[in-house]
């Protein structure tokens, strides 16, 4: 399912500038791509780093309440959760529990933090204060070069 919306909350159109008299919308962001801070090994031993998850669905959150393996395992919710979510992981697009299940523990934490930011928050920066100087900043999670925000 992948889709574009149309959307502008009302303090975008007072802001959105306005051209021949037609104010620019700016599409709802459904897909977000991120980078697993130790990465994905699949069976060949290729380490996956990338990777893409959608905006998830009321369905998303309902079906897994369903699954015999959540009612027997709280815990495995977020695991068949991020799987129907993830659509994505370097080059491999059947992304089932299994999958997230062989991730690191690491990686498993950073999809559930970056499945509540973009979920909750709507988008994917977090801030962060320097340990050295205090200085508070933006970082984007989903990853990128060195450097950029």
């Amino acid at each position: 399912m992948r889709r574009s919306v149309q959307f502008q909350s009302p303090e975008q159109a007072e802001a959105a500038p306005d051209r021949g008299g037609v104010r620019q919308r700016e599409p709802l962001r459904t897909e977000f791509g991120f980078e697993l801070p130790r990465g994905y090994v699949d069976e060949s031993g290729t380490v996956h780093r990338t990777g893409v998850m959608r905006l998830a669905t009321a369905r998303d959150e309902l079906v897994p309440l369903r699954d015999d393996r959540v009612r027997e395992n709280s815990a495995y919710l977020s695991v068949v959760l991020i799987s129907r979510v993830v659509t994505r992981i370097g080059t491999v697009e059947d992304i089932h529990p299994g999958v997230i299940e062989d991730l690191f523990a690491s990686d498993l934490a950073f999809l559930q933090d970056f499945y509540r930011r973009i979920n909750a928050e709507g988008h994917t920066r977090a801030a962060v204060t320097c340990p050295s100087c205090d200085e508070e900043f933006a970082v984007n999670l989903a990853g990128g070069r060195l450097g950029e925000l």
